[in-house]
């Protein structure tokens, strides 16, 4: 296929960039918007039992980050404890999640930045599914959308206002 418009890039290259982009340049700065509007309570508040709170989703999020990108497509160890992330119920003050959550996308970033293209359709075991890493990296920035909708859900709960996010 040839390029359009003097575009020479190919779509393993685009979809590695839009990946980094969406984490860094879109999702990142909407959190981080989100997080700052919220007290300290709202952190940690849950309508109910069965429902997380925007800290656990916070640590749930950046160990999604990590199991599926930094070890799965990045070859790191995986030390990663899912029940925690739900079982957690505070108070971590909201800069300390953030931070976390911060440092993880950095290393998402580099991972990414680092990944080379032609090893996307290779197969990895994430958990128990067996997936590219083109698959693990997908699940993983989308999951991360996921999961700010929802925050962006409760901050709008909590407060009563738009967010100015979207």
């Amino acid at each position: 296929m040839k390029p359009t418009s003097g575009n020479t890039a190919t779509v393993p290259a685009e979809f590695i960039e839009s990946s980094r982009t969406l984490l860094g340049c879109d999702y990142m700065p909407k959190l981080r918007t989100i997080v700052e509007m919220l007290s300290e309570d709202d952190i940690w508040w849950r309508p109910n039992e069965v429902s997380n709170s925007v800290g656990n989703m916070l640590l749930h999020m950046r160990g999604n980050l990590g199991q599926w990108i930094v070890s799965g497509a990045g070859g790191s160890p995986d030390d990663r404890d899912r029940p925690r992330e739900f079982s957690e119920r505070g108070p971590i003050p909201k800069a300390d999640l953030m931070e976390k959550v911060e440092r993880m996308a950095a290393q998402v970033d580099r991972v990414l930045a680092d990944l080379r293209e032609d090893i996307l359709l290779d197969r990895l075991k994430v958990q128990k599914f067996d997936v590219s890493h083109l698959h693990a990296i997908y699940h993983s920035i989308e999951h991360f959308g996921y999961h700010l909708g929802q925050i962006a859900y409760v901050a709008k709960l909590r407060h009563g206002k738009d967010l100015g996010i979207f």
